[in-house]
């Protein structure tokens, strides 16, 4: 290789590390990897303020973004401790809205076993409901809990999840415990139809349509590097073999 080809070459790749570094401004995705063209936005009649870590919003693969991103009417709000968080409290103190927690545990009423009926008369019907939901580890998520005192005696919600959760590019305490997006998609399934929108329209699973994308897209990106690794390295030669 002469100089030419060399500085050449040295400019290509600096322009594909350029913009492989962009970030795009709502997915926060690099551009190669941005999932903004399969997002579809629907109402879900459903208010949902998803509360989300500091941490969770520095990573890449942030469901609790992308669940905002593609439901209307929804609030994406940052912190750990919310006691006297503005936004939050504004919505908690809103007469219009009925607000509960989707938090898993003993204080939690299971939506899996009730009919519909049984769905229908947890909440009034001259509001609309406001589901907090929590993005988060399980270890930051029980923090942001415990110190909120404002969500304290919020009634709390949850359910018996049917099958094991498909965010295979993050590893999960147990295969049953399920990423933000598929957490906001199950319970549209279950009470959706309380709340006057239509499950039958399956509009919903426009939120397992991104999150599938974005989790195969992981996948062969994981792929592609494992194919692409040297297939040797250098080893100092052991005295002993000389």
């Amino acid at each position: 290789m002469n100089l030419q080809q060399y500085r050449e070459n040295k400019k290509r790749l600096s322009e594909n590390n350029s913009s492989r570094r962009l970030l795009c401004s709502k997915c926060v995705q690099p551009r190669f990897s941005c999932y903004c063209n399969h997002i579809q936005k629907f109402d879900p009649k459903i208010k949902f303020v998803i509360l989300i870590h500091p941490i969770e919003v520095r990573r890449r693969i942030a469901t609790g973004r992308m669940s905002h991103l593609i439901l209307e009417n929804s609030e994406l709000i940052s912190g750990q401790n919310y006691s006297a968080n503005s936004e939050v409290n504004q919505i908690l103190n809103d007469e219009n809205y009925y607000s509960v927690m989707l938090y898993p545990g003993r204080q939690s009423t299971d939506l899996t076993p009730l009919n519909t009926e049984d769905r229908q008369v947890l909440f009034p019907q001259n509001k609309q409901l406001a589901v907090f939901v929590i993005d988060g580890t399980w270890a930051t998520a029980r923090k942001m809990v415990s110190q909120s005192m404002n969500l304290a005696s919020l009634p709390r919600i949850c359910f018996t999840p049917p099958r094991p959760s498909q965010f295979r590019v993050r590893k999960q305490p147990h295969p049953l415990c399920y990423s933000t997006i598929e957490a906001i998609h199950h319970t549209i399934e279950l009470i959706g139809d309380s709340q006057k929108f239509s499950v039958s329209s399956r509009e919903h699973d426009k939120l397992l349509k991104v999150f599938d994308f974005m989790v195969e897209r992981q996948l062969f990106f994981i792929q592609e590097s494992l194919l692409n690794a040297r297939t040797s390295t250098y080893r100092k030669p052991n005295s002993r073999n000389l």
